[in-house]
């Protein structure tokens, strides 16, 4: 797609194009990399078969924020010629029937793993946006699948010593933070303490961040992702303290990998095309983070320039091939719907 004209913000225009990127695959069946262990021979289908709803979008997870990207969408700007697709979409897809089948599949006994923890992350990101919908039955419909995966986290983070450190989908520090979306617009008093206490215990001593990134197929930052996650689960001013102490040289453009933007070398290739979420991600996590930063921290100019740049560099590749193509609006999104950037 060509860049937006007013590339900081989400237009109208630039709504319309993402929506119908997400209409053009979340029910595109194939191609499609199933997350799904055999139990025995036999044990497959068609993606359909397993998954009613999320079987588009070239995986589970993917299809999951291309929902969410629509939903969004559907909210912020309800005129869009798109929206009424959208609406037909929705009352196909969040049935009880289907909402039941997609809930079923998590009590296979192979399935304990399934999508921990990126499609967790984004199922919750998803209920919390149809939360928003107040005169829609969606987010009803979707509570049984959203309960699970809450239940999930519950079970999970207790047992989880470690955060996982990476920039791709093990990192605990996006699937933190994207459930807490969800403990707060659900009024999941219990989850939202879960997550803070768990995000406060791997994250709450770091100090000095030397951010040895990007890795050849990174879609996150893991450095700004682990501060992103903390800014929401710490108050402004303890949010404050610790980003100063994580990465205490940042108005300095240091260190300098956290302000350039990632080389994207092939497009086709759908690792090195993770590249582009990268610089997508960074720049939702700069204008965050710049955001919840004392206006007179010079932090702030140096992170809101470091999110101009990274968006600059990938938000005109949202489209154009299916290995971003299936994905990339809705990290385009996350950047473009930064509190104050809509």
């Amino acid at each position: 797609m060509s860049s937006p004209s007013a590339p900081d913000r989400l237009t109208r225009e630039t709504a319309a194009a993402f929506a119908r990127i997400a209409l053009g695959h979340v029910t595109r069946q194939y191609p499609n990399k199933l997350d799904h262990v055999n139990a025995g021979p036999g044990d497959h289908g068609d993606p359909i078969d397993q998954h009613p709803i999320f079987y588009g979008s070239f995986d589970w997870h993917s299809c999951v924020h291309g929902y969410w990207l629509l939903a969004t969408l559907r909210r912020l700007h309800p005129d869009m010629a798109e929206a009424a697709a959208i609406d037909a979409l929705f009352a196909d897809a969040f049935t009880p029937e289907k909402v039941e089948a997609e809930r079923a599949y998590l009590e296979r006994p192979t399935a304990r793993g399934f999508e921990r923890p990126y499609g967790w992350g984004w199922l919750l990101k998803l209920q919390a946006e149809l939360i928003a919908h107040r005169d829609a039955p969606w987010a009803d419909r979707l509570a049984p699948l959203a309960g699970a995966f809450a239940d999930r986290f519950k079970a999970f983070l207790p047992k989880a010593t470690y955060p996982v450190r990476t920039g791709v989908h093990s990192s605990t520090a996006f699937a933190v933070a994207l459930a807490h979306d969800y403990a707060t617009a659900a009024g999941d008093v219990d989850l939202e303490a879960l997550l803070r206490e768990t995000a406060l215990s791997w994250y709450g001593a770091d100090k000095g961040c030397q951010a040895w990134e990007p890795s050849g197929d990174d879609f996150l930052s893991p450095a700004l992702m682990e501060a992103e996650c903390m800014r929401r689960l710490m108050a402004p001013d303890d949010f404050r303290v610790w980003f100063a102490a994580f990465l205490p040289d940042a108005a300095r453009q240091a260190p300098a990998t956290l302000f350039a933007p990632a080389t994207v070398s092939d497009r086709s290739d759908g690792k090195i095309a993770h590249l582009d979420g990268l610089n997508l991600s960074r720049a939702w996590c700069w204008r965050a983070i710049a955001g919840s930063l004392d206006p007179q921290d010079p932090v702030r100019p140096v992170a809101l320039a470091a999110a101009e740049r990274h968006l600059a560099a990938s938000l005109p590749h949202v489209a154009g091939d299916y290995m971003g193509e299936h994905w990339l609006a809705s990290f385009a999104l996350l950047a473009l719907t930064v509190d104050g950037a809509i």
